[in-house]
């Protein structure tokens, strides 16, 4: 294929050629070749074909065809029970929802979803991934023993409330569910111009690894993918476009491991030759985080997913590890209004940093956290530009980051997030985007981008 009329960030005007899964020339004129396809960008910027550093590809997978239970489809309980019970007039059996947040209804149980659908068995995940509130139906379907116990469902006097927190393969197990096919979830993807994601689920195990391979070799999940997981993936395995990564650490502040416990778990990770990506969203997570690894011994690759509040003393502590870090500005646009109404001013001051992180010297990539959060690369790119919340509110704006280091977020090695931003030369694999608009016009309302073309190791996956 070749590419003619287009413009990269070492280009101002250039054509390139791809043969196979490699681009084989640039140069700013070359003429096609018999039986070439030739696609014509316009005056449009070719880009390395992103990668998405932190998302949940089989939750995404389900979420597709889920109710949107908050935020900003959702704002109230009055409408919560209207959308759930539009869902049941027009389907049967389970209703799955997602996205609930606490502005909408409070902290909802099985008492407040029986009231509102009694006749069917319904199960809401919150946003954060790692809540479902069952009503009493659903806690049925699952077998659930009322007077019992032998469950990981949260109990008040001995009753089941309904909520059940970070036990999805158990759900899974009881439910008999299969893994979702990844299909419609990859071609969305591919749509936004994502060529490559590393998937951060930490249940990730031989069952999810021989899932994405087999949806790879069906040619459903058409991006490169890298597999964080648990240690039920040691050693490291690859096959063409999926290889395992990190070993993904989850901190809950409610509930933090022995510092012994979890330097040994990192220590642990490293003789297995897998580096560890430390889930940490307070500043308490962070510093225990940061801490161990230290103490244990930082390896490359080593990585902090979120890092959401993290006071200047973590940036520099971050820095002096040697630490990248994966955060979602994304989430700056999507919740923003409602962290300014209710986090104190210090604690948004530290609210997904990435201006102070990139000024430091720490490396610094994005991931949308899909499904808890939008996947729109170029909605995060915008947001990490202005950071304005969806009301048109600016949320720290120290932490901007200039256009010259933004494409950083998507643009680098999925080993090395943050770090140096892949380029398009002869002989690089041929992964790359072609946006709707040059270079120049890009960083002036990136969340308007429009991708034409979006090509994964010389197949085409996406074409508008």
């Amino acid at each position: 294929m070749l590419i003619v009329n287009a413009n990269t960030p070492e280009h101002a005007h250039i054509a390139l050629r791809t043969d196979g899964e490699h681009i084989v020339a640039l140069a700013p004129d070359l003429a096609p070749e018999p039986g070439e396809i030739v696609f014509d960008a316009a005056g449009g910027a070719v880009l390395p074909g992103l990668h998405d550093h932190h998302l949940h590809l089989l939750a995404y997978a389900a979420a597709i065809g889920s109710v949107h239970c908050g935020p900003p489809q959702v704002d109230c309980a009055q409408a919560l029970a209207g959308v759930l019970a539009e869902r049941a007039a027009d389907s049967e059996g389970w209703i799955r929802g997602i996205g609930y947040h606490e502005s909408v209804a409070g902290d909802i149980d099985r008492c407040w979803l029986d009231r509102v659908l009694p006749g069917r068995p319904v199960r809401i995940q919150h946003r954060s991934g790692q809540l479902w509130i069952f009503n009493s139906l659903g806690l049925q379907c699952l077998g659930v023993d009322e007077a019992g116990g032998g469950d990981p469902f949260e109990r008040v006097d001995g009753v089941p409330t309904g909520r059940l927190y970070g036990a999805d393969p158990w759900v899974r197990e009881r439910l008999g569910a299969s893994m979702p096919a990844l299909g419609e979830a990859s071609r969305r993807l591919a749509r936004l111009g994502i060529t490559g994601v590393t998937d951060a689920s930490p249940g990730n195990g031989l069952a999810e690894f021989r899932h994405f391979a087999a949806e790879r070799e069906a040619g459903r999940l058409q991006q490169s993918v890298l597999m964080m997981g648990s240690e039920a993936l040691d050693p490291a395995w690859t096959v063409p476009g999926l290889s395992v990564g990190a070993t993904k650490i989850h901190l809950r502040e409610a509930e933090l491991p022995p510092f012994d416990v979890l330097c040994e778990r990192i220590e642990c990770s490293h003789r297995a030759g897998r580096p560890v990506a430390v889930h940490c969203v307070t500043l308490v997570e962070i510093m225990l985080a940061v801490n161990a690894l230290q103490a244990a011994g930082v390896q490359a690759g080593d990585r902090l997913e979120h890092a959401a509040l993290a006071c200047v003393e973590a940036v520099d502590l971050v820095r002096e590890a040697g630490l990248h870090v994966v955060t979602q500005p994304n989430f700056i646009f999507e919740r923003g209004d409602v962290y300014l109404a209710s986090l104190p001013g210090d604690a948004l001051e530290g609210l997904y940093r990435a201006g102070s992180f990139v000024a430091a010297g720490v490396a610094v990539g994005a991931g949308s956290d899909a499904p808890y959060g939008d996947p729109d690369p170029w909605r995060a790119i915008a947001a990490a530009l202005d950071r304005r919340t969806r009301a048109g509110r600016v949320l720290g704006a120290a932490e901007r980051l200039a256009p010259d280091t933004v494409l950083d977020l998507y643009c680098s090695d999925p080993l090395r997030p943050g770090g140096a931003r892949r380029r398009l030369e002869a002989g690089g694999v041929a992964d790359l985007c072609v946006l709707d608009r040059p270079l120049v016009q890009l960083f002036a309302d990136a969340a308007a981008v429009d991708v034409q073309l979006t090509v994964a190791r010389g197949r085409i996956i996406h074409s508008a």
